[in-house]
């Protein structure tokens, strides 16, 4: 069984788009199991990883077992210092993420962070305006999209016009938290983590802008509650919120911690693509009651055909590959950095704005 969303780290098939040793990064702050799934889908991508740091040696130590051939830097300075070192990925805590990004940027590295990219409002006008200043990259791992089979195939059957233009994107996020005590503490410290919909809530936001082709939306509504959790009275273990684009397309998500024991993977996650000439449905890590199903379920109807895909080994992660070039050539084919910035905002903005279900 997938015990928890917090140790997803796919793998997939090695596609260089680098020579060895080309583009080198390091990796900083390793308070978030997803550290293993940027640094994979680095490598597999051609990047040479050099370095890691964090304070607690244990950590460490597990990465190490992982990527045998970093090096331990002895701090944080040791990275920021070193010329070779071209992107710095890292999972601090949430709130901390973004004062780790400034500190990259600043010493002329590009930044790749865990999602939430940042917690507030204030760290957004920050990181704007440090990347206005260095012209480096503050890029976020929105896995749920860009390390997931289904998602990318969504997103090339989309741009192909297989069900013309999207109107709506409705997205499910579920979780299992498992035994608190397997958490850190600042899982269940609002401040620290953001909140649900600030949290794993981007991941949908996200796929919300990309898929819809969205510049700008509002938060139309959002809610949050605490229904199963008593003892940690500042998690949210529910959050849903709808929102609108400026180009019309509208957006209804739901995130929770109430995965049940009984499922054989840490979350049924799915989203349902409406467009106006098909829909796309993706069962993104489970196909529930299928024995040995796994993810990479896809689901099109248009006006040509009924179609059921599993493309699981089939589509790989491009992002990775792409976010490479983009830092070794000053392009944004990965992401636009406007795009990772209103994801980021739209989520806070749906944290700040929830109505609290009593």
């Amino acid at each position: 069984m997938a015990e928890s969303g917090m140790n997803f780290a796919p793998k997939g098939k090695p596609n260089p788009v680098v020579k060895d040793g080309e583009f080198i990064f390091a990796a900083a702050a390793l308070d978030h199991g997803h550290i293993y799934g940027m640094c994979n889908g680095l490598s597999e991508a051609g990047a040479t990883l050099k370095w890691v740091w964090d304070p607690d040696p244990k950590k460490v130590d597990a990465f190490v077992e992982k990527f045998p051939q970093v090096k331990r830097a002895r701090g944080e300075d040791e990275i920021l210092s070193d010329p070779e070192v071209r992107l710095v990925a890292g999972a601090a805590v949430t709130s901390e993420r973004c004062a780790l990004g400034l500190r990259v940027m600043a010493a002329g590295k590009d930044y790749f962070t865990d999602k939430a990219p940042l917690t507030t409002l204030e760290q957004l006008v920050q990181a704007k305006a440090k990347v206005k200043e260095t012209g480096k990259k503050y890029m976020c791992y929105f896995s749920e999209r860009l390390h997931v089979e289904s998602a990318v195939f969504a997103g090339e059957l989309i741009a192909q016009g297989a069900i013309g233009r999207v109107i709506q994107v409705l997205g499910t996020g579920p979780h299992r938290v498992g035994a608190p005590s397997s958490r850190p503490d600042w899982f269940f410290k609002k401040a620290q983590y953001g909140g649900i919909l600030c949290d794993i809530g981007s991941h949908q936001i996200e796929q919300f802008l990309f898929y819809a082709d969205v510049e700008d939306a509002r938060v139309a509504y959002s809610q949050i509650g605490n229904f199963g959790h008593p003892d940690y009275p500042e998690l949210d273990d529910f959050g849903d919120a709808t929102l609108v684009a400026d180009n019309g397309a509208t957006h209804y998500f739901r995130v929770d911690w109430f995965t049940p024991d009984g499922l054989s993977t840490w979350g049924d996650g799915r989203s349902f693509i409406l467009g106006t000439e098909g829909f796309i449905e993706q069962r993104k890590y489970v196909n529930i009651g299928v024995k040995g199903s796994g993810g990479g379920h896809l689901f099109l109807a248009n006006k040509n055909e009924e179609t059921y895909y599993n493309i699981t080994g089939k589509v790989g992660y491009p992002y990775f590959g792409q976010l490479i070039l983009d830092c070794l050539n000053r392009t944004e084919n990965a992401m636009t950095q406007e795009h990772c910035f209103k994801a980021a905002e739209l989520a806070v903005r749906a944290q700040l704005q929830a109505v609290k279900i009593r």
